[in-house]
């Protein structure tokens, strides 16, 4: 038999897809969606159901005709009298009614009923549909109540009156120790949510040893220990329909149609240990050559192909400590991560780092331990650097895999791979290719002639050309599809990254991407996810209380370096603003006033002309047009290729923010031995330099029993008659004290030299 799906049964049998599924779920057949495989046994089983239906409708068309005949004859062949059809019922009835005449109206009776019968699977059909679209508006609707009322819980008092009372939402619970938040939300914005100050948090993160700043963005683990520290529970927010549409990605999924999958591995550890020159060997290609001082600065996603016919798909990560998110994003994102360590170094804080990301994500580490050519190479160090961060390779004994390489010139290449895929067969890795595509947005770019660019890890199903789709509040409809290579594809399945055009924006890296049958469902759950965002928005804003005046006059004694920062891909922002802001000072600190993806336009150059603020160009260009507009508005935009440059730099600027250290030195001391009255004047003391130098241009300070009485700056210093500039230790002179006339003999005079040292970060 050929291989039949449900619908298409159903559309042999005339009848709909939900009236098939009822039928073989009563005849005690799993049956998941209208995609379902259809077996010979299930085909037998609804052929003889329908031939039975079919016997039976027969059966009645016959009997129908009978009863027709019957009262033709009775009539001689007159029609059906409009008497005998329009008879109604009497209340009562008795013994002695007409036999003929209610064998009659009996005969009509059941004519009509005959003529007014449904089919019976038309009937199952009309309350499939019935039932099918109780259950989709039920299901909306309580996904549409339930984030909203995530929404409105956010920022409610903690009073004793904070009790949700809806007759919208059936359950009634406190949520006064809740806090409803998203994974990577910034500590100053949950420190909003809890209530509680800012500082609080900080000392608890510094009290569990993490060095966090206000506007740095915490992992859900974090958020949760710190959370529990105050006695609050987390909730996590999902986005809206994001239920519905896991459920669609469960119901969807069929065990006749599922397949092997090429696994995705993530390589992963410190800056120029060799992660990208490993790929660059693997695919025969020179990536790191076209990077920014030999450094990946983007995540990259690459599928490759081996001769027996496996592929793996491969996803570099920047080592930066700057990419700390994007690292995250490609373990939670990965079947397999490759920890690489430079055998000629040592565990670096970005290998613990990438270490921590892994176990986290519950994925299986491979160790390559890389550089092994170099005459400074020393593997086992490395081995015993690993077991004391608990990675335990097989060679000492422990659980996990490790390889020693040469990425550079191909040593032992092979038998990593081998590795790779030896760990993947034990993973069992699958998923179904044949329904609607769902994966996740790796990276994201504004392109100056295609426009929004995003690269996508294809998860489940099969993604084409012209489908529409949605990644977190971003739609559109896919125009085109390249490979890493540039190369135009028409589809791509589970495990297989592709660039697409076709957005309405650029998507945030790590939003989820699912694909549609029409334009309206997709443009449907985007404008209820764009409402909720607007609506959280406008419920962040706090009334001011007393405490906040008080922060505000605080942080008015804070200066602020403003910064615009324009970026060729949403990681590349995302990683500059994590590290931007972490650069914390009690006197200065960083504030991005405005962020995006793409080149720098006049609204850049107008806005950082209004705020007094320098642009960041990461990757990007600014237009000619703001270029001469940032000229004649004096504003400075700095381009950088280099993430650790840019770090740089802002910290040499915010260092000239720093009021100077000011620190005194005493020049010299004189005694006042007698005091002159001059007319018009005032008083001058005639004193003796006993130590040092007395300089005219010095500040002094007026000693009196070792207590200082005043300070000021000298008026005039003569020796004799003569004005001076300096007086040395063993003269003798006259001083005037500007401002002040109370100078008594036996005073001491202090000269004071002011000294400003500039501060640095």
């Amino acid at each position: 038999m050929e291989k039949k799906r449900v619908y298409q049964v159903a559309k042999e049998y005339h009848i709909s897809s939900e009236a098939l599924i009822l039928m073989l779920r009563e005849m005690k057949f799993e049956i998941k969606s209208h995609m379902s495989v259809i077996d010979e046994k299930m085909y037998a089983n609804i052929k003889k159901q329908f031939e039975k239906q079919h016997d039976a409708a027969v059966k009645d068309i016959q009997k129908k005709k009978q009863i027709s005949e019957a009262i033709n004859k009775r009539t001689g062949g007159e029609e059906i009298p409009p008497s005998l059809s329009k008879r109604k019922k009497k209340k009562k009835k008795t013994i002695k009614q007409d036999s003929k005449q209610s064998q009659e109206e009996a005969a009509i009776e059941k004519l009509k009923a005959l003529k007014k019968k449904e089919h019976p699977l038309e009937k199952k059909s009309k309350k499939s549909r019935k039932h099918r679209k109780k259950i989709d508006q039920v299901a909306v609707q309580q996904s549409y109540k339930k984030t909203m009322a995530s929404i409105s819980s956010d920022t409610r008092s903690k009073s004793k009156k904070s009790r949700v009372k809806s007759t919208e939402i059936e359950e009634t619970h406190d949520d006064r120790n809740t806090v409803k938040v998203s994974e990577f939300v910034s500590l100053s914005e949950l420190a909003t949510q809890m209530g509680v100050p800012v500082n609080s948090l900080v000392a608890k993160c510094m009290d569990l040893g993490m060095m966090v700043s206000i506007n740095q963005r915490i992992e859900m683990n974090t958020i949760e220990l710190l959370a529990e520290e105050f006695g609050f529970k987390v909730e996590q927010l999902g986005e809206y329909a994001e239920d519905i549409l896991h459920a669609r990605e469960i119901e969807e999924d069929d065990e006749n149609n599922v397949f092997p999958r090429p696994p995705v591995v993530t390589v992963m550890g410190h800056v120029d240990h060799g992660k990208t020159s490993l790929l660059d060997f693997i695919r025969k290609s020179h990536v790191a050559d076209g990077e920014s001082g030999g450094i990946t600065q983007h995540i990259g996603a690459y599928s490759v192909a081996f001769p027996n016919g496996q592929k793996i798909s491969f996803i570099d990560t920047p080592g930066h400590h700057a990419f700390t998110s994007m690292r995250a994003r490609g373990a939670q994102v990965t079947d397999i991560v490759i920890l690489i360590v430079a055998a000629d170094d040592s565990v670096m804080p970005q290998t613990i780092e990438a270490i921590n990301h892994a176990k986290a994500a519950e994925v299986p580490i491979i160790v390559a331990i890389n550089k092994i050519d170099l005459p400074t190479a020393d593997p086992e160090k490395i081995k015993g650097d690993l077991a004391r961060h608990n990675i335990l390779v097989e060679d000492w004994g422990g659980t996990y895999q490790c390889q020693e390489i040469s990425a550079k010139k191909g040593i032992n290449i092979d038998k990593l791979l081998e590795k790779i895929l030896l760990e993947a067969e034990m993973l069992e890795l699958t998923a179904n290719p044949f329904k609607k595509a769902s994966g996740v947005i790796i990276d994201s770019k504004l392109d100056k002639g295609r426009g929004a660019v995003a690269t996508v890890l294809v998860q489940s199903g099969t993604m084409e050309i012209g489908e529409p789709f949605i990644a977190g509040m971003i739609q559109g409809r896919i125009r085109a599809m390249f490979d890493e290579y540039g190369v135009q594809v028409c589809a791509a399945g589970p495990s297989i990254p592709v660039q697409i055009f076709g957005m309405d924006g650029v998507p945030k890296a790590g939003d989820k991407l699912y694909t549609f049958d029409n334009d309206a469902e997709a443009k449907s759950i985007v404008q209820k996810r764009r409402l909720m965002k607007r609506e959280q928005d406008f419920r962040r804003l706090k009334r001011v209380t007393l405490t906040d005046i008080y922060d505000k006059i605080k942080d008015g004694e804070i200066k602020d370096l403003n910064l615009i920062i324009k970026a060729d891909v949403d990681g590349s922002v995302e990683a500059l603003c994590d590290s931007l802001t972490q650069i914390t000072h009690e006197e200065v600190r960083v504030k991005v006033i405005h962020q995006g993806v793409g080149g720098i336009n006049e609204n850049d150059v107008l806005l950082a002309a209004a705020s007094g603020a320098i642009i960041i160009g990461f990757h990007v260009r600014p237009a000619p047009a703001a270029k001469a507009l940032a000229e004649s508005e004096n504003v400075d935009i700095k381009l950088y290729e280099i993430i650790y440059e840019v770090i740089d730099d802002v910290k040499k600027a915010l260092s000239g923010l720093l009021k100077p250290v000011i620190t005194e030195k005493v020049m010299g001391t004189a005694e006042v031995r007698t005091v002159f009255k001059v007319p018009r004047i005032g008083n001058i003391a005639g004193c003796y330099v006993t130590n040092g130098i007395v300089k005219r241009s010095a500040k002094l300070r007026l000693i009196r029993d070792n207590i200082e009485i005043f300070s000021s700056k000298i008026s005039s210093l003569k020796r004799f008659k003569e004005d001076v500039s300096e007086v040395t230790q063993g003269y003798e002179c006259g001083i005037g004290v500007e401002s002040f006339n109370d100078i008594k003999v036996g005073d001491n005079i202090e000269m004071i030299e002011v000294l400003e040292e500039a501060r640095r970060l």
